[in-house]
C-alpha cells in the first residue's frame, strides 16, 4: 500500500488517510440527499437515484484515487443537477432518459478532450471573467430553487414571486437549519452541511413536522428503475438539436467544476509541481469515466469535489483518501430509509449555503469594466430570472465579444468565443421558433 500510494514519500500514514477520507464523506455526504431530492422531481425513482448517486460517487472516487493517486472525492455535481433537474428536464420537457444520455454523451467528449489534450486549449479560451460569471450564476440558481423548495419564495401574480408564509412551521424548520448549518460552518465544522441536515431531521421529528423512520438501516433500493435506461432509443433521442446545447452547458460546467477544483484541492496539498498538475491527463480521465458510469446508473453528472479540501486539511495527501472516501459511499447505500426524513425542507439549507459559497466568485470580477461587467453580470442574473443556466450563459457569451470589438479589444477575444457568438446566434433563434 506504501509503494502504491507513496504514502512515506508523501508524509503521510494509513491512519491519516482513513481520517481525512471520513472527512471528506461527511464533508460531501450532504449531495446523497439533495441530488436524491433535486433528480426525483424529474420523475426519476427517489431509491434508485439514491443507489446511482452513491455508486457513481464510489466509483468516480475510486478511479481518481486508484488512477490519479489523488486526495480529490467524486459525486454528482451541484449546479449542474439542477439544469438536469430544473432546465433540462422540468424547463425543457427532455425526457430524463434523454439527459442522462445527453450526460453520458458529455462523459465520452470530455474523456475524448481530455485523451488528445484539447482541453486546455478550449478552458484556455474562455475568459476568466465569464468563468467567475457563470460560477456565481449557478450559486444564486441553486439559491433560488432552495427557497422555492422551502416556501420561502412563492410564486406571485402580480410581482411573479414574492414571499412565503415565514411562519409556517415547514419554512420555520428551513430557516433553522439554515442557521444551524451556516454556524456550524462559521465554526469551521467539517460536515457543517450534513450534520445541519442532521439535526435539521432531529428537530422536524421532535416539532411533529417530519415523520420518524420505522428503520435506519435496510437492504440496498433496487437500481432497476433508472440502471441503463439510456440506451433505450439512444440514438434517436440524444441528437436531436435541442440537446446540442444542453450536451455542451454539461460539458462546460464539468470542465471548470473539475479544473478548478483539481487545481485548488492539489496545491493545499502541496502537489503542485512548478505551478503544473501532474498526472493531469489520468485526474480528467478519471473525472470523464465517472460521468458515463454515472450515467450508466441514472445520476446527472459525477464531478470533483471542492469538499475534498476537508480532507486535505486533516492530512490526506494521496489516492488512499480517495478510496476510503469512496468505501464510506458503499456503506451510506445502506441508510436509504433516511430518505423519508431527509425532506425538502431539510435539504433547502444546503441548497443557499452551496450557493453562497458559489457566488464568492463575484468578488473577482472586474466590475469597473463594463465590457466585462455587463455580459458577466447578464449572465448571473438571467440564469435565475430565466430559470436555465444555459440561457444565462448563452446571453452572457453572446454578449462579450460584441462588446470587446466595441472597445477596441478584439484581438484579445480567442476565435473560440467567436465559434460560441454563432452558436449561441442559433440557440436563440431556436428559443423563439
Amino acid at each position: 500500500m506504501d509503494r502504491f500510494f507513496g504514502l512515506k514519500e508523501q508524509g503521510t500514514t494509513v491512519r491519516k488517510e482513513f481520517v481525512a477520507g471520513l472527512t471528506t464523506f461527511l464533508a460531501m455526504a450532504y449531495i446523497l440527499f439533495v441530488n436524491t431530492d433535486m433528480l426525483s422531481a424529474t420523475g426519476m425513482d427517489p431509491g434508485a437515484v439514491f443507489v446511482a448517486t452513491a455508486l457513481a460517487a464510489a466509483l468516480g472516487s475510486l478511479i481518481m484515487g486508484l488512477l490519479a493517486n489523488y486526495p480529490v472525492a467524486l459525486a454528482p455535481g451541484m449546479g449542474i443537477n439542477a439544469f438536469f433537474a430544473f432546465t433540462v428536464v422540468l424547463g425543457m420537457g427532455i425526457p430524463w432518459q434523454t439527459a442522462l444520455a445527453g450526460t453520458f454523451v458529455s462523459g465520452v467528449i470530455f474523456f475524448i478532450l481530455t485523451l488528445f489534450k484539447i482541453r486546455e486549449t478550449i478552458i484556455n479560451g474562455i475568459p476568466e471573467q465569464m468563468k467567475l460569471a457563470v460560477g456565481a450564476g449557478i450559486g444564486l440558481f441553486i439559491a433560488f430553487i432552495g427557497f422555492q423548495n422551502a416556501g420561502i419564495v412563492v410564486a406571485e401574480e402580480a410581482t411573479i414571486v414574492g414571499l412565503g408564509d415565514i411562519l409556517s412551521p415547514p419554512v420555520l424548520l428551513t430557516v433553522f437549519g439554515l442557521v444551524v448549518s451556516a454556524i456550524l460552518m462559521i465554526r469551521g465544522i467539517k460536515g457543517g452541511i450534513f450534520f445541519g441536515m442532521i439535526l435539521t431531521s432531529i428537530a422536524g421529528i421532535i416539532f411533529g413536522l417530519i415523520d420518524a423512520p420505522s428503520q435506519i438501516v435496510s437492504s440496498v433500493p433496487s437500481l432497476e428503475p433508472t440502471f441503463g435506461v439510456l440506451f433505450k432509443d439512444f440514438f434517436e433521442h440524444v441528437f436531436r438539436k435541442e440537446m446540442i446545447l444542453v450536451i455542451f452547458t454539461m460539458l462546460f460546467i464539468d470542465f471548470f467544476d473539475t479544473a478548478g477544483t483539481l487545481v485548488a484541492v492539489t496545491r493545499q496539498a502541496g502537489l503542485m509541481k512548478d505551478g503544473k498538475l501532474p498526472r493531469a491527463g489520468r485526474a480528467l480521465s478519471a473525472d470523464a469515466v465517472a460521468t458515463m458510469g454515472g450515467a450508466v446508473l441514472g445520476t446527472s453528472t459525477t464531478t470533483s469535489y471542492i469538499e475534498s479540501s476537508a480532507g486535505v486539511a486533516v492530512g490526506g495527501r494521496t489516492g488512499l483518501t480517495a478510496v476510503f472516501t469512496a468505501l464510506f459511499f458503499i456503506v451510506a447505500l445502506f441508510f436509504s430509509p433516511l430518505l423519508g426524513v431527509v425532506t425538502s425542507n431539510v435539504t433547502a439549507p444546503a441548497l443557499i449555503i452551496v450557493g453562497v459559497l458559489m457566488a464568492s466568485s463575484l468578488k473577482a470580477i472586474e466590475w469597473d469594466k463594463l465590457e466585462y461587467a455587463i455580459p458577466a453580470f447578464l449572465t448571473i442574473v438571467i440564469m435565475p430570472f430565466a430559470y436555465s443556466i444555459s440561457t444565462g450563459i448563452a446571453a452572457g457569451f453572446l454578449l462579450y465579444p460584441i462588446f470587446m470589438i466595441f472597445k477596441g479589444r478584439h484581438k484579445e477575444v480567442h476565435p473560440i468565443m467567436y465559434v460560441l457568438f454563432f452558436v449561441f446566434v442559433a440557440y436563440f433563434i431556436w428559443l423563439v421558433e
